[in-house]
């Protein structure tokens, strides 16, 4: 039980912390995305980077920073937060390419700058999308936190592997019942927080 707690516990702070560090990259990537906001030569270089960020398998990234880092949450966190960060800017960049342009011609004439064009214009439009986003990337950070434990970066998937490994499979069977439960809990909370935002 308590391995259980430990495990699910670790699960949760990668996943957490994996997606804080993803949004706080997106944020300045997805402007730089955003051929609302800058000129195609910098949207279009930003884009092909996020493009070879989504390419590369989380499961290989974990492994890479396992090796860089050692064993336990810390490269865990780091790869779900690289990994997301390919997703999550490329959603932000699209929903500021989404908005209506009145409200931006409209300040743009008034002198406006990108920084006040951003804040008055194209937040309180983006708002809603970059709320239901991010919180689809959570939950598919989580479910993805679940499975790294397999090549030794933290969470709850280090002792299925270490319970199946060892033979001990009523030990495997009730993680991977608390791992069941956990993901239903997260999904009802996801699907709560989505509607409240749409």
């Amino acid at each position: 039980m308590n391995e259980i707690v430990k495990g699910s516990a670790e699960t949760l702070r990668i996943a957490i912390l994996g997606s804080l560090g993803a949004v706080f990259l997106s944020v300045p990537l997805g402007i730089f995305a955003s051929e609302t906001m800058v000129s195609s030569a910098v949207y279009r270089p930003v884009r092909t980077l996020l493009a070879f960020i989504r390419a590369i398998p989380l499961i290989l990234v974990a492994m890479l920073m396992v090796g860089a880092v050692g064993l336990g949450p810390l490269p865990g966190i780091i790869a779900v937060a690289f990994h997301a960060t390919g997703m999550l800017a490329k959603f932000y960049a699209e929903a500021i390419d989404g908005v209506s342009r009145a409200p931006i011609a409209a300040l743009e004439s008034a002198g406006a700058g990108p920084l006040a064009r951003l804040r008055y214009a194209i937040w309180p439009q983006m708002a809603p999308v970059v709320a239901r986003d991010t919180i689809f990337r959570f939950e598919l950070n989580l479910r993805e936190s679940l499975i790294l434990g397999i090549v030794g970066a933290g969470g709850i998937g280090f002792y299925i592997q270490t319970y199946v490994r060892s033979f001990q499979y009523d030990k495997a069977a009730s993680v991977t019942l608390a791992v069941i439960a956990m993901v239903i809990a997260i999904e009802a909370i996801n699907v709560a927080l989505r509607r409240r935002f749409a």
